[in-house]
């Protein structure tokens, strides 16, 4: 003989369940159980997308912390572009704790320029910008007026100075802070149809001694 099932005497109610209230419990037991459900998948899947970062970040190749002491061979690198272009390109000799973060040709226009970058490196240790610039237009013309101008952030010339036993346009501006320029003191040569630029925000002595060395570099590749 089948068992006659009692209605359960709910606590809360002090009676028991209707059909509508025990419908009404399980629909919202059902509904807890789908929230606690999406939110444990929420959490399983932000620790996956984690564990998949942590791998990535392990994997990746990584740099060893020489960046700011990494310096271009401009040996090398002006002999590779000289053999390209069939044009002698100047290496000055620098102190060695200065840093060459740049050797390479560049083009604007029809003028095409070799052009060196260096960070300074004085004995205190302080840095500071300069830079050498070798330009020859590819028309056979003299380099742009307009052009040197712009290189030089239009800096108006100051006078001449005998350099390496050669004249050399100056532009001191060295009372003007560096914040925001790279030219508080600057040098220019013409040769025939090439330009010769030595700039930078060191002191003007540096640029000076800087301007010797690119004076005799350029003196050993010429014709």
């Amino acid at each position: 003989m089948a068992k006659n099932h009692k209605p359960v005497v709910v606590a809360e109610l002090g009676r028991p369940e209707t059909a509508a209230e025990t419908a009404a419990r399980k629909a919202n037991d059902s509904r807890l159980y789908r929230q606690r459900k999406t939110v444990n998948n929420l959490v399983f899947s932000l620790l996956v997308s984690l564990g998949l970062v942590l791998v990535i970040v392990l994997i990746v190749p990584r740099g060893v912390g020489d960046v700011e002491s990494r310096s271009v061979n401009v040996q090398q690198l002006a002999a590779e572009a000289s053999d390209a272009v069939g044009v002698g390109l100047v290496v000055p000799e620098v102190p060695e704790r200065w840093l060459a973060r740049q050797a390479e040709l560049r083009s604007e226009g029809m003028t095409h320029y070799w052009y060196i970058g260096y960070t300074t490196v004085g004995a205190d240790g302080k840095e500071a910008y300069a830079a050498v610039v070798q330009a020859y237009p590819e028309n056979g013309q003299a380099v742009d007026d307009a052009w040197i101008a712009k290189r030089l952030e239009q800096r108006t010339a100051t006078g001449t100075e005998t350099i390496g036993g050669e004249q050399w346009t100056v532009y001191d501006h060295s009372h003007r802070s560096s914040d925001g320029s790279n030219v508080t003191f600057a040098l220019e040569r013409r040769i025939g149809n090439t330009a010769i630029l030595v700039y930078g925000t060191d002191s003007p002595d540096i640029i000076r001694d800087l301007t010797a060395s690119t004076q005799a570099a350029f003196e050993r590749i010429a014709p």
